[in-house]
């Protein structure tokens, strides 16, 4: 089972016993949480402390450590040096890989996620929908008119108001999307290094200073999924990134998805995605797994979904 585990309580010490990761306050363990069950830990609080054990031990699981700003975004990764028995050859493949099949693929990841964002304001019943769905169906390769922006022009007003923005600068609603998609990128992250892609090599993101500009690519598609469960948080009273919204957002890795007709976990779909990447840089043929557009009640429960465990 995958597991997100969230440290925001200050002064905790974080270290192996016995294949677990324990967590200490003063000394005094207060928790453990075995490793394998472990896809990532996302640190938030301040004077948090660790062993060098316990990152090695994540790393050889392929787990990795998410430290975060006061805002709630990621501002370092630790991430595993291996990830797959072909990852140097996959390597290659992928910085080999033509510009056209690198602006195709982009392609497909925006207007999945284009496409997503329309179904989600039709499920809420948002007439903005069916026009966000159209803009999809006008996205060439690349996106040289950058149809992704011109839809979050119109769909961020639609989902949350006429009067917000998204900023990554800010409380409230933006901090609860900052966490959300720190968990997913985390997810998808971790599934490029197990699949053997680096992650700094991107298809449309480009920085220099962006180690995980391949993560920032493939989490585009899961990104409306945070939306709708954000929303749904914002319609219950929920104002701010606590203990309940944490946990609920870290539990989305785990929410159901249509993948190829098959029924399959959120974080699943994220290892499919960057695998078929990494076989259409392998075999020059560009062919990915993206999950299917949920239908209303899936985005229901998805926007619902609720957590076995609690987040610490």
């Amino acid at each position: 089972m995958d597991r997100i585990v969230d440290i925001e309580t200050d002064k905790l010490h974080l270290c192996v016993i016995r294949g677990f990761m324990a967590i200490k306050l003063d000394h005094e363990e207060i928790g453990r949480i075995a490793l394998d069950d472990i896809a990532a830990v996302i640190v938030h609080a301040h004077g948090v402390s660790w062993t060098t054990n316990l990152i090695v031990q994540l790393a050889q699981r392929g787990a990795m450590m998410v430290l975060c700003a006061a805002n709630h975004a990621p501002v370092a990764m630790m991430v595993p040096v291996e990830g797959h028995h072909s990852q140097n050859a996959r390597f290659r493949a992928q910085w080999d890989a033509p510009r056209p099949m690198m602006k195709r693929a982009w392609k497909d990841i925006v207007s999945a996620k284009v496409h997503m964002q329309g179904s989600l304001l039709t499920a809420i019943g948002k007439e903005e929908g069916e026009g966000v769905s159209r803009m999809a169906k006008r996205i060439r390769s690349g996106d040289p008119e950058n149809i992704e922006a011109q839809a979050a022009r119109r769909y961020w007003p639609a989902l949350f108001g006429s009067d917000f923005r998204r900023d990554r600068t800010v409380t409230g609603t933006n901090a609860m999307l900052n966490y959300g998609y720190t968990v997913m990128r985390a997810m998808v992250a971790r599934s490029i290094i197990a699949a053997g892609l680096h992650p700094t090599i991107g298809l449309h993101h480009a920085n220099r200073l962006n180690a995980f500009a391949l993560a920032d690519d493939l989490v585009e598609p899961f990104r409306p999924l945070v939306d709708a469960a954000v929303h749904q948080m914002v319609q219950e009273g929920v104002s701010e990134v606590n203990k309940m919204a944490k946990a609920r957002l870290a539990a989305l890795i785990s929410a159901d998805l249509n993948l190829e007709g098959a029924t399959s976990p959120m974080s699943i779909c994220a290892q499919h995605l960057a695998q078929t990447l990494a076989a259409s840089f392998e075999h020059g043929q560009l062919k990915l797994a993206l999950f299917s557009t949920p239908d209303p009640l899936s985005w229901s429960a998805i926007a619902r979904h609720i957590p076995q465990g609690e987040a610490r």
